[in-house]
């Protein structure tokens, strides 16, 4: 029902349950290639980890079983095995190996689209600026009409956001996660655990990971960021989309079900409305840092939907604000009209900055 708003763009399939079930069984594989087993045993653990033989969605009720979905996954594998290839899938791994492998693949997958939605919302944004280098406009501080600025600058500091926001999230280096039941490679040495993390091309950690989660917070973190960097800027473009404004408008606005004379900056509207699911996430996800000893008991679990869950609405964030970037119109007149008297200082002072942006811009790609 909600999706259409909520969940737009390439995210949301990449972090389904298909996909998480097809990140597990890619681990498992991997696990069985890294510990060097017979070639036939890795080649029949890898045909018995083909996803189309699986139900997640049944997988998911046994998890209540256990805890978590990776025990009725090893239990379906091995029985879909035979003598020492059953004996071998999984052996020396525990559920939070795989899951949080799993996560980091998800992860991995899940980014390349959202920062391309974010380039190319930062692109467009680019090209606003460019285009509007010396377009007068009210500036406005807490609400209220400042000195005189120029619409180029605006959407220079736009860009600016959301480009700090993509090359936080390409500097994330999503980990392998091996350690066994208590987190110290028992039985299967700390040359698996690089071996592991090479066959999926994840970082190889220095040390296990169960209870250090940094690399969750600053997964968590980075997407917050995106969050509010795309939050703000489709902010200001509903604000100057007002009727009462009219600075600018999108090129496809949504319609009301009783007011046939409205034009609704939808995009931005929509993009606002993911990016402020962002925080909640991102703080439930930073709480759950705390865990116990060598493995948590609850506070792991908790990480797993609100991390699917900031992925998707980070993710239809950008689509979202992308749309709207992309085919903003922008009333050149209207915004002299509100401005009123033009600063020509002011506006060549903000134009010279808009230069400035622009010269030293870090470019998306």
């Amino acid at each position: 029902m909600f999706d259409g708003v909520l969940a737009r763009g390439e995210v949301a399939a990449l972090v389904s349950d298909e996909a998480w079930l097809r990140a597990m069984l890619e681990a498992e594989v991997a696990l069985a290639r890294a510990r060097d087993l017979p070639p036939q045993v890795v080649s029949e653990i890898a045909a018995a980890c083909d996803p189309s033989g699986f139900d997640a969605r049944e997988l998911g009720e046994r998890a209540a079983e256990s805890g978590n979905p990776v025990v009725p996954l090893v239990e379906a594998l091995r029985a879909r095995l035979e003598g020492s290839a059953a004996e071998a899938v999984h052996r020396g791994a525990t559920s939070q190996d795989i899951l949080d492998t799993a996560a980091m693949l998800v992860a991995r997958a899940a980014l390349v689209p959202l920062r391309e939605d974010l380039a190319g919302a930062a692109n467009a944004a680019e090209r606003l600026a460019r285009e509007h280098r010396t377009t007068p406009a009210a500036g406005r501080t807490l609400l209220q009409r400042a000195l005189p600025t120029t619409f180029g600058l605006k959407a220079a500091g736009w860009m600016g956001g959301l480009d700090a926001a993509w090359l936080r999230l390409g500097a994330l280096r999503p980990a392998a996660q091996l350690g066994g039941p208590a987190g110290t490679l028992q039985g299967l040495g700390p040359d698996v655990l690089g071996r592991f993390a090479r066959e999926l091309g994840l970082e190889e950690p220095l040390l296990p990971w169960h209870t250090e989660r940094g690399r969750v917070a600053a997964l968590a973190t980075a997407l917050g960021t995106a969050a509010g960097a795309i939050a703000k800027t489709a902010g200001d473009v509903v604000l100057l989309a007002q009727t009462e404004v009219g600075e600018v408008h999108e090129a496809a606005p949504g319609g009301s079900s009783s007011m046939p004379h409205k034009r609704n900056p939808v995009a931005a509207v929509s993009a606002r409305a993911c990016a402020r699911q962002a925080p909640g996430l991102v703080a439930t996800l930073l709480a759950a840092m705390e865990q116990e000893h060598e493995r948590a008991a609850g506070a792991w679990h908790a990480e797993w939907a609100p991390l699917r869950a900031l992925l998707v609405h980070t993710g239809s964030a950008a689509a979202w604000l992308r749309t709207c970037l992309e085919g903003l119109q922008v009333d050149a007149e209207r915004m002299r009209v509100n401005l009123g008297e033009t600063d020509e200082g002011a506006v060549a002072s903000a134009a010279a900055l808009v230069d400035r942006a622009l010269a030293g811009r870090a470019q998306p790609s």
